[in-house]
């Protein structure tokens, strides 16, 4: 990660030429191969952020970045929060949000809407046994990264839906964390079941959305790691919770 990998390295390591390696990779994972790398990247600083006491100036060239001012942009968009305010609060707010996930009575977040914009429905389920939270959204990238432009937690497998939403290009992901996983594992969910959908959902002015059947996996080789801080998610669900359930 500390070197410099150029798409013409990355493509003549397999003997392709840049084109052609950029046209399968992106078909493969639906993103092109740096930007693939730069994810990895970021992922790579989250682990450092949060198992060495390295500053964060060190972990840019650890992940061979140059520029600190860039680096912070970059993780403050894909991760929904600065580096340092990742590394110094997102312990104990996943604890504390996991804790109340966890005891949790209503999640009725909010009344259907009623207007002109679409629904976006369909059902959650499973490869293997899951008891735990689901995290659910709609993304403007085939990649869990930044704040979903529409998003939930459900408490558990079977019907979703998102109301008034505007037209435009979405990817569907979802994530889960089970009762039982540590916190590390939330902050860093390397392993948590998952899914994305690599064709977009075209929402048009009217139009309807087909049912959505999502089935949470077991990571593959080739899925893009989840970015966005899932404690962060957590937090703006239980904010709007206790905003609706207060007014």
């Amino acid at each position: 990660m500390d070197e410099p990998l150029s798409l013409s390295r990355l493509a003549a390591h397999i003997a392709y030429s840049p084109y052609h390696f950029t046209r399968i990779f992106k078909e493969r994972t639906g993103i092109p191969p740096l930007y693939y790398v730069s994810s990895l990247r970021l992922q790579k600083a989250k682990e450092l952020l949060l198992r060495t006491n390295l500053s964060v100036r060190d972990i840019v060239l650890e992940i061979g970045q140059q520029s600190l001012g860039t680096f912070t942009t970059r993780f403050t968009e894909r991760v929904g929060m600065t580096p340092s305010d990742f590394r110094n609060s997102s312990l104990l707010q996943a604890e504390s949000h996991f804790h109340t996930l966890r005891t949790l009575k209503h999640w009725y977040e909010s009344p259907p809407a009623s207007n002109q914009h679409a629904r976006i429905q369909g059902t959650v389920q499973a490869e293997q046994p899951f008891e735990g939270v689901i995290l659910i959204g709609l993304f403007a990238k085939p990649i869990p990264e930044g704040l979903p432009l529409y998003g939930t937690l459900l408490s558990s497998l079977g019907h979703f839906c998102f109301t008034g939403v505007k037209p435009g290009t979405y990817y569907l992901m979802a994530t889960s964390i089970s009762w039982g996983m540590q916190t590390m594992d939330v902050l860093l969910p390397h392993t948590t079941l998952r899914f994305r959908s690599k064709q977009p959902i075209i929402v048009a002015p009217y139009g309807s959305v087909p049912h959505q059947h999502v089935m949470l996996h077991v990571p593959r080789p080739d899925d893009p790691p989840i970015l966005i801080s899932l404690p962060l998610l957590m937090n703006n669900f239980l904010t709007r919770l206790f905003q609706y359930n207060h007014r």
